[in-house]
C-alpha cells in the first residue's frame, strides 16, 4: 500500500504539489476511504528544509522569544504563544532576503523557535513558586541547574513521549480535529510563500484580516475604548440576578478568540461551552445557594476559582486516563514496532520522506537515557535520598506519559493547553505521595515544585509539538527533521529561561511591593504550601470531576472538551461558540455545496488572520504596558459595555461579510 501510495505521488506533476498553489481543498476535512491527502511540498521528493539559515534563524528566534516571553509573562502576567509571531517574522525575513521556495526552511524556523513559548510556560508556571515561598521559608534554596535541568529534561520527555503518537494525531485523525493554532500558523506560512511566488490574493486577504484583528485587539487591550469582556453584571438587573442566584453570562470581545471559535467549529465549540454553562449555571448557583455560608458569601468568579474549577481539573485528569485506555492499541503498536526494531525483525518498508519519523528503536533508546537522566537529577540534584528519588521518578514518568495525549488533544481541539490544571493535579498527587513516604516540609516543597516543573514543561512541549507536526503534515515537511532539531531548540530555550528567571529574581524579586506578578506560580505556591505544611485538599471535588468524565464518556460526549470548558473561564469559552456559529452559518449560507466550501475556506483564512493579528499585537500590547504606558480611559464602564457589544457585532459582521465574498470560478477564470 505504501509503495503504491509513493508511486502515485511520484507520478504527480510538480505543479500540483509545489508551493504557491495554496493548501489542498481536503486539508481541513475528513478524507474518504480511498482518498489521499497531498501536501503543498512534494511528499516523496527531497525539500530544502534544514540549512544553516533555517537553524541559526530558528535558534535566534528561540533565544529572543524565550527571554521576551519569560520577561513579559512574569512582569505583566501575560504569556503569549510564540508560534504565530515567529512564523510571521520567518515569512517576512525570507521575502526580504529574496529566498525562493523557502517554505520548508520557514517550517524549521518556526519549529525550532516555538520551543521558546512552551519551555517558558513550563518554567514560569511552577519554578518561581520556590522564590515566592523562600520569603516564608528561608532554608529553601534555588539553583540555576535545577531550573535549567527541569526545563530541559521536561522538554525532552515531552518530545520523546509524543513522537509515537504523531501519525495518530496528525495523519489518522486528519479532518477530525480542528487544530486552530496550527491552522492559523499554516495559513501564515503558505500565504507568505504564495505572496513571494505570485503576489496571490490569499496573502492579501490574510494580511488585511491580521491587521484588522491585531489593531482591534490592541486598542481594546491598551486603551479600553470598549469593554474587553461584556458581562450581564454590567446592568442593574444582571447584578441583582448574580447576587441572588449567582447566575452570570460573559463574553470576551477579542477578535483572536472569535477566529479561534470559527476554526474549532460549532461541534466542539458547543461541547466546550456546555461545560462552561454546566459550571456557571448549575454548579456555581447550587454552591452559592445551598453551600456553606462562607461559600454563599462569595462572588460567582470566586466560587469558580476556589471550588467549581477543581471539578474541571479532576475531569481533565480522568479524561487523560480515558484517552490512554482508548489509545492503548496505538501505544502497544508503537511498543511492538520498537520491540521488532530492537530485535531486528521490523519489516523493511521504505517510508516516504513526508512520513519519516525518528525510528522507534532510537526513540526507546533516547527515552531510556532521558529517564535515567531525570532519576540522577532527582537523586543528586534535588532529593538526595535514593528511595524517595525512585518514587519521584516513577511519578514523573507515569504522569508525564499519561497526560501527553491530554495536552495534545486539548491543543488539537481548542488550541489551549490546560497545562496549569494538569500541573496542579500533578503537584497534588505528588505531594500526597511524598507526604506518605515521609518527605514533607521545605524539602518536600522543593521536590514537588521541581517535579512539577518537569511535568509542566513535558506537557507544554507535547501540546506545542503536535502543532508543529500538524503544520509540517499539511505543508509536506519531514517529521524526522522537525523532531531532531526540536531538541536543540529545547536546549537553547531552557538555558535562556533559566538565566532570565535568575536575573529577574535578583532585579525585581517575586515578593514585596514591586515584585513580579507571576500569577500562575503564586497559585502553585498557595496549593503546595498547605499540602506540605499541613492543610485541607478538595479531594471530593477532584473525585466529582473524575466521575463526571466517566459519565460523559459513557454518554458519548467528548469528555476532555467538556471538562476543558469547566476549567477555562466562561468569558473565554463564549466567543468560541459565537465563532463556531459563524462558521456554521457561512458553511450553509448557500444552496450550492461548492460555493459553501469556498466560503468556509475563505472564512478559515480570515479567522487565521484574526488569530495571527491578535497574537502579534498582543505582544505589542504587553510591551506597551510594561513600558509604563497607562491610559486613563474617561469613558464610563456602562458605556464601554455598550461599545463592546457594538464593536463585537462589527467584527462578527466583517468575518461573515468577507467570508461570503468567495465566488465560484467562472468558465473562463479557473
Amino acid at each position: 500500500m505504501k509503495q503504491k501510495e509513493e508511486e502515485n505521488f511520484l507520478n504527480e506533476p510538480d505543479d500540483s504539489l509545489t508551493t504557491g498553489t495554496g493548501l489542498p481543498e481536503n486539508a481541513f476535512r475528513e478524507l474518504a476511504a480511498d482518498e489521499e491527502y497531498k501536501p503543498v511540498m512534494h511528499p516523496a521528493r527531497d525539500q530544502k528544509e534544514v540549512t544553516p539559515y533555517s537553524v541559526i534563524t530558528g535558534l535566534v528566534m528561540a533565544i529572543i522569544f524565550s527571554a521576551a516571553a519569560a520577561y513579559l509573562g512574569l512582569k505583566v502576567g501575560q504569556v503569549f504563544e510564540a508560534a504565530i509571531p515567529i512564523a510571521i517574522i520567518a515569512v517576512g525575513l525570507s521575502n526580504a532576503l529574496g529566498k525562493k521556495n523557502a517554505l520548508g526552511q520557514n517550517v524549521i524556523i518556526q519549529s525550532i523557535g516555538s520551543c521558546s513559548g512552551v519551555i517558558v510556560a513550563g518554567a514560569i508556571f511552577t519554578l518561581p513558586a520556590l522564590y515566592i515561598l523562600q520569603g516564608t521559608y528561608p532554608d529553601i534554596m534555588v539553583k540555576f541547574y535545577q531550573i535549567f535541568l527541569s526545563s530541559l529534561l521536561g522538554g525532552i520527555l515531552g518530545i520523546l513521549f509524543f513522537i509515537p503518537f504523531r501519525k495518530y494525531f496528525v495523519k489518522d485523525m486528519h479532518g477530525k480535529y480542528p487544530f486552530p493554532e496550527a491552522t492559523a500558523t499554516t495559513q501564515v506560512l503558505i500565504s507568505g510563500e504564495q505572496a513571494a511566488a505570485s503576489g496571490g490574493g490569499q496573502a492579501k486577504t490574510l494580511v488585511i484580516a491580521s491587521l484588522i484583528g491585531g489593531v482591534y485587539d490592541y486598542i481594546v487591550a491598551t486603551f479600553g475604548w470598549w469593554a474587553e469582556t461584556i458581562t450581564s453584571t454590567a446592568s442593574g438587573w444582571g447584578t441583582a440576578i448574580a447576587e441572588k442566584t449567582k447566575l452570570v453570562l460573559s463574553c470576551n470581545t477579542g477578535a483572536a478568540l472569535l477566529g479561534l471559535g470559527y476554526i474549532i467549529g460549532l461541534k466542539y465549540a458547543f461541547v466546550i461551552f456546555a461545560g462552561s454553562i454546566f459550571v456557571w449555571w448549575v454548579i456555581i448557583p447550587l454552591m452559592g445557594t445551598y453551600g456553606a455560608p462562607e461559600i454563599a458569601a462569595l462572588q460567582p468568579a470566586e466560587i469558580f476559582g476556589s471550588y467549581a474549577r477543581m471539578i474541571g481539573i479532576g475531569g481533565i485528569a480522568m479524561a487523560g486516563v480515558i484517552g490512554i485506555v482508548k489509545s492503548w492499541g496505538i501505544i502497544m503498536q508503537a511498543f511492538g514496532l520498537a520491540a521488532r526494531e530492537l530485535g531486528g525483525k521490523a519489516p523493511k518498508v521504505k517510508e516516504m520522506r513526508w512520513q519519516l519519523d525518528i525510528s522507534m528503536k532510537h526513540i526507546v533508546f533516547f527515552i531510556a537515557i532521558a529517564l535515567v537522566a531525570v532519576f540522577l537529577f532527582f537523586w543528586f540534584g534535588v532529593i538526595h535520598n535514593f528511595g524517595q528519588a525512585v518514587v519521584a521518578w516513577i511519578v514523573v514518568a507515569i504522569i508525564a506519559f499519561l497526560f501527553t495525549t491530554v495536552a495534545a488533544n486539548a491543543i488539537a481541539i481548542v488550541g489551549s493547553n490546560p497545562v496549569s490544571g494538569m500541573t496542579l493535579m500533578t503537584l497534588i498527587i505528588a505531594s500526597a505521595i511524598f507526604v506518605g513516604i515521609g518527605m514533607k516540609g521545605t524539602s518536600g516543597i522543593v521536590a514537588s515544585m521541581v517535579i512539577g516543573g518537569v511535568v509542566c514543561t513535558a506537557l507544554s512541549m507535547a501540546g506545542g509539538f503536535v502543532t508543529d507536526l500538524k503544520i509540517g503534515y499539511w505543508l509536506g515537511s519531514t517529521p524526522k527533521k522537525q523532531e531532531s532539531w526540536k531538541f536543540l531548540g529545547t536546549l537553547v530555550s531552557a538555558a535562556t529561561v533559566g538565566g532570565v528567571i535568575l536575573v529577574l529574581n535578583k532585579v525585581y524579586g517575586f515578593t514585596g511591593p514591586d515584585a513580579l506578578v507571576a500569577p500562575q506560580a503564586n497559585a502553585m505556591a498557595k496549593v503546595i504550601e498547605p499540602l506540605m505544611m499541613g492543610g485541607d485538599t478538595p479531594w471530593i471535588l477532584y473525585l466529582a470531576g473524575a466521575v463526571l468524565a466517566l459519565i460523559l464518556n459513557w454518554l458519548g460526549v467528548p469528555a476532555l472538551a467538556f471538562c476543558l470548558g469547566m476549567f477555562i473561564p466562561l468569558h473565554l469559552n463564549t466567543p468560541l461558540l459565537v465563532g463556531g456559529a459563524v462558521a456554521y452559518f457561512v458553511s450553509n449560507s448557500s444552496k450550492n455545496k461548492q460555493l459553501n466550501d469556498l466560503r468556509r475556506d475563505r472564512g478559515t483564512l480570515i479567522a487565521s488572520g484574526l488569530i495571527a493579528g491578535g497574537a502579534l499585537f498582543g505582544v505589542f500590547a504587553a510591551i506597551t504596558r510594561f513600558c509604563g504606558f497607562n491610559y486613563e480611559n474617561p469613558i464610563p464602564f456602562e458605556t464601554t459595555q455598550i461599545l463592546g457589544c457594538v464593536a463585537y457585532i462589527l467584527i462578527i459582521a466583517y468575518l461573515i461579510w468577507d467570508s461570503t465574498r468567495a465566488k465560484l470560478p467562472t468558465p473562463g477564470n479557473k
